[in-house]
């Protein structure tokens, strides 16, 4: 049996309005609007369905981790709905400021902690953070290759053979298991699941480990200092132009473009 570890973030909804959000100067934090529910990052959506079309094929067994200060058990445990069979919860008061580099750590700590694996998948990036750091770095802790913006991925043997877009078509990379491999959204979109299946989800195991467990330190190893955090100012000016007519009028908005070198 093969074992696919997915690896899935609690985010913000991406598609609330940004002028929802109000920015704390004194603090350095965006603050978004309340009752919002979080979701599942959708690149991350992308790496479970991958997961679960391998698992359509051959027998296999889908794990997913999720970190966080704290995760709410409706979000996360959708992927167990959709056809996830394991979901590990890595939870801790020291997770809530996590950077790219400790979130790969404890997430590694995890995965060494599970045992023997054969593929990790992950989202090409957060749509919180958008940094598309994390995989990379579970890779290299690891000591594992890593392909990063799969469209199409297959595990035969020990063997995983992806597909990749390029700019003049697809590229086609083979690697040895295990390895990571980071998907875009050009996996499609994540299955949806019925109501037998969040009802089944229930029964599924889940495992919570907190960092004493992973016996990694939280100490921030961050390499920039956030000095400041402002809200943009929009400035709008409206000039009306006027004219005898429509061609005069044409005339002298082209004159005025050009006057602004916009033109």
């Amino acid at each position: 049996m093969k074992n696919i570890i997915v690896c899935m973030k609690q985010v913000l909804d991406p598609e609330i309005p940004l002028s929802l959000f109000q920015i704390d100067s004194q603090l350095k934090l965006a603050i978004p609007p309340k009752a919002m529910p979080p979701v599942l990052s959708p690149f991350d959506e992308n790496a479970l369905e991958a997961a679960l079309r391998i698992k359509d094929t051959q027998e296999a067994r889908v794990i997913v981790i999720s970190l966080g200060k704290k995760s709410i058990k409706t979000v996360v445990s959708s992927a167990l709905a959709a056809g996830a069979d394991q979901l590990v919860l890595l939870q801790d008061e020291s997770f809530g400021e996590f950077n790219a580099y400790l979130t790969a750590n404890a997430i590694a700590a995890a995965i060494k902690k599970l045992g023997q694996y054969d593929l990790i998948l992950c989202g090409l990036q957060a749509a919180d953070t958008n940094n598309g750091q994390v995989g990379t770095g579970i890779a290299s802790i690891l000591g594992v290759p890593c392909i990063a913006a799969a469209r199409k991925i297959e595990l035969e043997g020990n063997k995983i053979r992806v597909e990749r877009a390029s700019t003049d078509g697809y590229e086609v990379i083979e690697t040895p298991a295990p390895s990571v491999v980071t998907t875009t959204y050009e996996v499609g979109a994540l299955r949806e699941p019925g109501v037998e299946a969040f009802m089944s989800a229930a029964k599924k195991p889940v495992t919570t480990l907190n960092a004493a467990d992973l016996k990694i330190e939280t100490a921030d190893t961050s390499c920039f200092i956030m000095t400041q955090m402002d809200k943009p100012a929009h400035e709008s000016k409206c000039e009306i132009l006027g004219g005898a007519d429509p061609a005069e009028k044409a005339v002298n908005l082209v004159a005025k473009l050009q006057e602004i070198k916009v033109i």
